[in-house]
């Protein structure tokens, strides 16, 4: 198991996203393409998966987008991404990812706009 794995409790496999969803797979990978998701090949299989974290009440975690395009537009790969919501940040506390679930996007994006520099 690689440290990013680790860092994240729960994965969700594109085909669970789109059964959480209820969605069809071919939606849920334009959702990646689009940014509205982040995934990584995780697991023996190599499987490209999600963190669970990424959905909430059967959709995906509104302020989700916004930062991931931040985040990508100041150079971080799919795996910086997931690294950096899931890294503990004693100044906020707790993870961005928490963050952001709890409604928090400006700040969090205000950091994140802060990390490409």
């Amino acid at each position: 198991m690689t440290e990013l794995e680790q860092l994240v409790p729960a994965w969700l496999n594109l085909p669970e996203v789109a059964e959480a969803l209820d969605l069809p797979i071919t939606r849920v990978h334009s959702l990646v393409s689009e940014r509205a998701l982040v995934s990584v090949r995780i697991g023996e299989r190599n499987i490209r998966s999600v963190p669970a974290d990424f959905l909430v009440d059967g959709g995906v975690l509104d302020s989700l987008k916004g930062t991931v395009v931040v985040l990508a537009d100041s150079g971080y790969g799919d795996e910086d991404i997931i690294r950096w919501l899931y890294t503990e940040d004693e100044s906020l506390p707790g993870r961005p990812i928490d963050a952001l679930r709890e409604g928090r996007k400006t700040e969090i994006r205000r950091r994140a706009q802060a990390a490409a520099w």
